[in-house]
């Protein structure tokens, strides 16, 4: 029951989300696509995602009794989250020097390894998501991102 409600929340955050960006819009018009498209997108993926939990089958369905929530303990579940909230600090203070691709690799590798990944399936998907999502801001939406240590591969920013 606590992933339709999850999923309801982020419907209803994603909604207000969006309502909130539509209204986005620069003074002086710097990028093709304006300051609203990726809250708008960022919005739009949210919404999916909710609206899956609650409609998904079987969301309901308990996978355990609650004599078994007895002896796991109450704290443990905060670890994988505690760990991805320390990774995406570091990510913040380090994000102007290592360059958008470089230090989105490097937050990832905690952040998959935290919710079950090995270090390769996540650095795998740290370099794939660093890359792909640059090349996509960069060349297909013109948004300028920096390129920090990887200037040399990248092209300067």
């Amino acid at each position: 029951m606590s992933d339709r409600i999850l999923g309801a929340v982020a419907v209803a955050v994603g909604a207000s989300m969006a309502w909130a960006a539509h209204g986005y819009a620069a003074e002086i018009s710097y990028e093709p696509v304006g300051p609203r498209a990726f809250p708008l997108l960022l919005s739009a993926f949210m919404v999916a995602a909710g609206a899956w939990l609650v409609v998904r089958p079987g969301a309901a369905a308990a996978t355990h009794s609650p004599a078994e929530d007895a002896s796991v303990n109450r704290w443990q579940h905060l670890k994988p989250l505690a760990l991805a909230l320390a990774a995406i600090a570091v990510y913040v203070a380090l994000f102007q020097w290592l360059g958008f691709p470089l230090a989105t690799a490097l937050m990832a590798l905690p952040v998959g390894m935290a919710f079950g990944g090995t270090w390769r399936q996540s650095l795998a998907g740290g370099v794939g998501l660093g890359v792909v999502l640059y090349l996509m801001f960069d060349k297909l939406l013109d948004v300028i991102l920096p390129t920090g240590l990887l200037a040399f591969i990248f092209g300067g920013r």
